[in-house]
């Protein structure tokens, strides 16, 4: 008797802690998914790398400034080692270099800016990810309950022909098919639930969730408001996808950082100016001056300008603006082809939703004739006046329909959600 009660107390707790667990929301998704996926996070490193390289491009403008100390010893034949020491400190600035730092900054900036833009594109990635995995979950949690319903109606038909079968009403063959239909029924109902299943661990991979970690989401209502609701034209969407996608946004700064790899590259060509200066002093080690006064009396120092003109570089100057010309001639490209990919993205969404929401509409219709026929066949089969055949075949027309109508219900939500989103509106389900 405590066993029972112990093992009643057990049940009692698993079932109020699973009736507390959270759940999760498909905003909650992606905004957790937003901030710890590998692709995001990755993103946000070679961001990190692209801010190094404009601190360093920004402290070209500088000086710059070396110590040097060597020791050294020498050989003379018949004498003893003599022991020196040389001390400097050098600098340098360029003065003109044909705009070579400053285009060097501007174009490190741009690419700052650009991995940022970067990382808000990865982040856009893994919620049209999170939200297409997310209604999947939708969609095999409604099978699931759909397969529920028809394998408790199949138990009941089964039960009944089983009755039908000991009167005499139905032959052997007719009672195998209601237990053959019974037996289908079990077996689409465990492939729902391992769809459910899978569906759930790839939305938990994409959150980056540990196996061991509970989740579960929030199945909210959606009614056909959420199916039908009105679309925007494509040409709208596209106009403001195109200003705000953050990849179409580093497309178009990726043309202006290789138009200044060419201005770069023809710096090269043009004469550059430098000064430098550098102190000096020496001291040799076994003489009787102090270490102190040698350094004093050696002590010397330098200033200079130089100017260097390129002249004959083995065509180096020539290939390289020739190279950035290319560079940037394939930068426009990619941009035109990052357009056409959008413009083809939101077609191809625009008539996903057009073509899903006539299928939902009329498969709606479809459901509630076949289920009307259905039940009228189910009450005729119960009162014994047709054959299995007859119920089974009423059955799969059912059954179809209802795939059917849950089929272009989450692909019109789907779509329709990636239609707002791509005008910058929120994934709200």
């Amino acid at each position: 008797m405590r066993r029972i009660h112990f093992l009643s107390f057990c049940l009692i707790l698993c079932t109020c802690l699973q009736a507390n667990a959270k759940q999760w929301t498909l905003r909650e998704c992606i905004d957790y998914a937003r901030s710890n996926n590998l692709q995001v996070k990755n993103a946000q490193l070679a961001q990190a790398v692209a801010e190094e390289t404009l601190l360093q491009a920004q402290a070209s403008r500088f000086p710059t400034l070396n110590a040097s100390s060597s020791q050294n010893m020498s050989f003379q034949y018949g004498g003893d080692p003599a022991y020196n020491g040389n001390y400097a400190i050098q600098t340098g600035v360029t003065l003109f270099n044909g705009g070579r730092i400053v285009n060097n900054i501007r174009q490190a900036e741009i690419n700052a800016i650009a991995g940022e833009y970067d990382i808000d594109a990865a982040k856009n990635d893994i919620e049209v990810a999170v939200t297409q995995a997310y209604l999947n979950i939708l969609y095999a949690k409604e099978n699931v309950t759909t397969a529920q319903n028809n394998l408790e109606s199949a138990r009941a038909q089964w039960e009944r022909a089983r009755e039908m079968y000991g009167e005499g009403s139905i032959s052997l063959s007719e009672y195998a098919q209601m237990e053959s239909q019974y037996s289908s029924d079990m077996y689409q109902l465990a492939v729902s639930e391992s769809s459910l299943a899978q569906y759930t661990l790839n939305l938990k991979q994409l959150l980056e969730l540990g196996l061991d970690e509970d989740f579960e989401v929030f199945y909210p209502e959606i009614g056909d408001e959420k199916v039908i609701a009105a679309l925007p034209s494509v040409g709208e969407v596209y106009k403001v996808a195109e200003d705000i996608l953050p990849n179409m946004r580093s497309g178009r700064l990726g043309i202006d950082a290789a138009k200044l790899s060419e201005d770069i590259a023809a710096a090269a060509g043009i004469p550059s100016i430098s000064a430098s200066a550098s102190m000096q002093t020496g001291n040799i080690y076994g003489v009787e001056m102090p270490f102190t006064d040698q350094l004093r009396d050696n002590l010397g120092a330098g200033v200079g300008v130089t100017l260097s003109v390129p002249i004959v570089n083995n065509r180096s100057v020539k290939t390289a603006k020739a190279k950035a010309r290319l560079n940037t001639q394939q930068a426009e490209l990619s941009y035109a082809n990052s357009q056409k990919n959008l413009l083809s993205t939101l077609e191809g969404l625009y008539q996903d939703v057009v073509s899903a929401q006539s299928r939902y509409q009329a498969a709606l219709k479809k459901l509630q004739s076949a289920e009307l026929s259905y039940n009228l066949v189910s009450e005729k089969y119960n009162e014994g006046m047709i054959d299995p055949v007859e119920l089974l075949t009423e059955k799969n027309t059912y059954i179809a329909a209802q795939q059917e109508l849950l089929q272009a219900k989450y692909q019109a939500i789907l779509c329709r959600q990636l239609l707002n989103f791509y005008q910058g509106i929120p994934i709200e389900i």
